[in-house]
C-alpha cells in the first residue's frame, strides 16, 4: 500500500489500532439486532428482510474495488472511505427506522445497507494488507487475531445495544452511523506500513500471546456478562460499569506499544555484531532475486553470468527473440489473471463458498431460526454465536500456524474438518431437536470462524502478498453469493410459504413468526448437501497443495518474503 515510510517504527501500534477498527468491521454481524424493526416498523415480510440480509452480505464482502486500489491508496484514505460509507448508509437506515423520513422506497434502503456494510470491505482490506505485510512471517497468527476481534465484535455491539441503548434498533443504527466514522477518523493515521517484523526477537512471541490472551479474556467476559444479564436483569448503573470494563479490555493490545516506548528493548553488543556479520555476508554473495512468498536464493557462476550478459546484448540488438516470461509457481507472486487459470484458486473459492455461504444463511436468519424453536430474546443467541465465532477465528489461526510449522500440514485441512462438523450441525438444525439450539449455534460459530482465519494466510501463501488485497476480496464474494442463493432465494421463500400455510390453518396469527422445524428444514438439508461437496473439494485441494507447504515451511521456519509495496 504505498511506499514504506515507517522507518524502524515498530508495527505494534498499528496492530493495536487495527484491533479497534476490526471491532467496527463487525457492524455487518449486527443485522439480527435491528432487522426485526424492518418488520415491526416498516412492515416488510420475511423475503424482503432476507433480501436485505443479502444486501448486508454483498456490501460486506464485495471488495474488489478496495482490493484493486489498496496498492495505490494509503491505509488512512481507505479507513476514511470506510468511515464515510458507514455514516451515509447507516444514517439513511436510521432516518427510515426512526420514522424521521418515513416511506422511503425499498430499493433505496437496500442500496443504503450495501453502502453501510461496504465500509467493512474498505476497513478490512486496509487492516489485513497492512498488517500481513508488517508481520509477513506470522501471517496465520495475525490473521487469527484480527479476524478473531472481528468475530467477537457482534458480542461487543450486543453489549452496547443492550446496556447503553436499551434494545432500541433506531438508536443502535444512529450509533453505527456516528460511532464507526469517529473511531476510523481517530486512528486512521496509526495504521500504516512499517518495517516488517522478522520474527527473530523472542519478545514478539510474548507480545502475540498477550494480545491473544487479552482477546480471550474479552470474549469470556462478554459471554459471562451477557448471560448474567439475561438471567438476573442487571440494572442500568451496573451495565455502565460493565461496558467500561469491556472498553479497558479492548484497549489491552495498546499496552504493547506503550511498553516498548517506556521500556525499549536494549540490543546487546553480540546481537549488533551478528547483524553486521549477516549484512556483510549478504553483500558478498551474489543473489538471484525473486519477488515471491517462496523467495529463492540462487548463485551464479562467472560463465553463466557472462552468457546471460551476452544474451541480453543480443536481445537488445534484435538478434534474439526473448522467450516468454515464466509463469509463477504456487507460492510466488501471481497477477490476478494468472491466478484465475489455476485450479487451486477455484477449489479454494468453492471450499470457502461452501463454508461461509451456508453459515451466513444461519446468521441472517438467526432471529427467525430462534423464534421457530421458541427463543424470544435473540441477544443471548447472538452473543453465543459471536463468542464461539471469535474462538474459531483465533483458534484457527493459532492451530493452523502450529501444525503448518511443525508438520507442514496444509491449512485447508482444518476447513475440511470444520465442514464435516457443519454437515452434522445442519442436520440438527433441520430436525430442531429440543435442547440442541444453543450448542449447535456455538459449534457453528467455531466452524464459521475457522473458514475466515484459514482463508487469509492460505491465499497469501499460494498466490503471494503483492496482490493479496485483490485475491482476498475476490474470495470473499463466496459470502454474498451464498447469502443470495441460500438465504434470499431458498430460506426466505420456504419460510414465507410455511408461514402462509400455518396462518391458513389458524396455527399462528397474521403478525406472528413461523414456528416449528418445517420453517427451515429443507433449507438446512440443502446446506448440509453443499457442505458435503465442500468437504470433498477441500480434501482434493489439501492433497494438491501439500508440496507447497513442504517447500515453504521445511525445517519449521518460513522464509521471509520480499514484500513489494507499490
Amino acid at each position: 500500500m504505498t511506499k514504506l515510510k515507517g522507518g524502524t517504527r515498530p508495527p505494534w501500534v498499528g496492530l493495536g489500532a487495527a484491533v479497534w477498527v476490526q471491532i467496527a468491521v463487525g457492524n455487518a454481524y449486527t443485522f439480527p439486532l435491528y432487522s426485526p424493526s424492518f418488520k415491526s416498523v416498516l412492515g416488510f415480510n420475511q423475503r424482503q428482510v432476507s433480501l436485505l440480509g443479502v444486501a448486508n452480505d454483498i456490501g460486506e464482502n464485495v471488495g474488489l474495488l478496495p482490493g484493486i486500489v489498496c496498492n495505490k491508496f494509503p491505509p488512512w484514505l481507505m479507513l476514511f472511505i470506510g468511515g464515510l460509507f458507514s455514516f451515509l448508509g447507516f444514517g439513511l437506515l436510521w432516518l427510515s427506522v426512526s420514522q424521521t423520513l418515513p416511506s422511503l422506497p425499498y430499493p433505496l434502503l437496500w442500496f443504503a445497507l450495501v453502502i453501510a456494510t461496504n465500509s467493512c470491505a474498505w476497513l478490512t482490506t486496509a487492516l489485513l494488507v497492512t498488517n500481513m505485510r508488517n508481520f509477513p512471517v506470522s501471517r496465520g497468527t495475525v490473521a487469527g487475531i484480527l479476524k478473531g476481534y472481528g468475530g467477537i465484535s457482534a458480542a461487543v455491539f450486543t453489549e452496547i445495544f443492550r446496556a447503553l441503548l436499551h434494545n432500541s434498533p433506531s438508536n443502535f443504527l444512529l450509533f453505527l452511523a456516528i460511532g464507526i466514522p469517529v473511531l476510523c477518523f481517530t486512528v486512521m493515521f496509526l495504521v500504516r506500513p512499517c518495517t516488517p517484523v522478522t520474527g527473530e526477537s523472542s519478545s514478539e512471541k510474548w507480545y502475540f500471546l498477550f494480545i491473544q490472551g487479552s482477546s480471550v479474556a474479552l470474549g469470556v467476559y462478554l459471554l459471562v456478562t451477557t448471560t448474567l444479564d439475561y438471567i438476573l436483569h442487571i440494572d442500568s448503573t451496573v451495565s455502565y460499569v460493565l461496558v467500561a470494563v469491556m472498553i479497558l479490555l479492548l484497549a489491552a493490545p495498546l499496552a504493547i506499544p506503550v511498553k516498548m516506548t517506556l521500556f525499549p528493548q536494549k540490543v546487546t553488543q553480540s546481537e549488533e555484531n551478528e547483524v553486521v556479520e549477516s549484512k556483510e555476508e549478504e553483500n558478498t554473495k551474489p543473489l538471484l532475486h525473486v519477488s515471491s512468498s517462496a523467495n529463492v536464493l540462487g548463485s551464479l557462476n562467472d560463465a553463466d553470468s557472462s552468457s546471460e550478459i551476452g544474451m541480453l546484448l543480443a536481445e537488445g540488438e534484435g538478434a534474439v527473440v526473448p522467450s516468454k516470461k515464466r509463469r509463477p509457481r504456487r507460492g510466488e507472486d501471481f497477477t490476478f489473471l494468472e491466478a484465475l487459470v489455476k485450479a487451486d484458486f477455484w477449489l479454494l473459492f468453492f471450499v470457502y463458498f461452501a463454508g461461509v455461504g451456508t453459515g451466513v444463511t444461519v446468521i441472517n436468519n438467526l432471529a427467525q431460526v430462534g423464534a421457530a424453536q421458541g427463543v424470544e430474546d435473540i441477544t443471548i443467541l447472538l452473543s453465543v454465536f459471536s463468542f464461539f465465532n471469535f474462538v474459531g477465528r483465533l483458534g484457527g489461526g493459532v492451530v493452523s500456524e502450529h501444525f503448518v510449522r511443525t508438520r507442514t500440514i496444509p491449512r485447508t485441512v482444518w476447513m475440511t474438518c470444520t465442514q464435516i462438523i457443519m454437515i452434522i450441525l445442519y442436520l440438527l438444525f433441520a430436525h430442531a431437536i429440543k435442547g440442541t439450539l444453543y450448542p449447535a449455534v456455538g459449534f457453528l460459530g467455531i466452524c464459521y470462524g475457522v473458514q475466515f482465519s484459514i482463508l487469509i494466510p492460505t491465499v497469501s501463501e499460494l498466490f503471494g502478498l503483492k496482490h493479496f488485497g485483490l485475491f482476498f476480496n475476490f474470495m470473499s464474494l463466496g459470502n454474498p453469493l451464498g447469502a443470495l442463493l441460500f438465504s434470499a432465494l431458498l430460506a426466505g421463500r420456504i419460510y414465507d410459504s410455511e408461514l402462509a400455510k400455518q396462518q391458513a390453518l389458524g396455527f399462528v396469527v397474521s403478525s406472528a413468526s413461523c414456528v416449528g422445524p418445517d420453517c427451515f428444514r429443507i433449507t438446512f438439508l440443502v446446506l448440509a448437501a453443499v457442505c458435503v461437496a465442500g468437504t470433498v473439494s477441500s480434501i482434493i485441494l489439501s492433497i494438491r497443495i501439500k508440496p507447497v507447504y513442504q517447500m515453504l515451511y521445511a525445517g519449521g521456519s518460513f522464509r521471509l518474503p520480499q514484500v513489494t509495496c507499490q
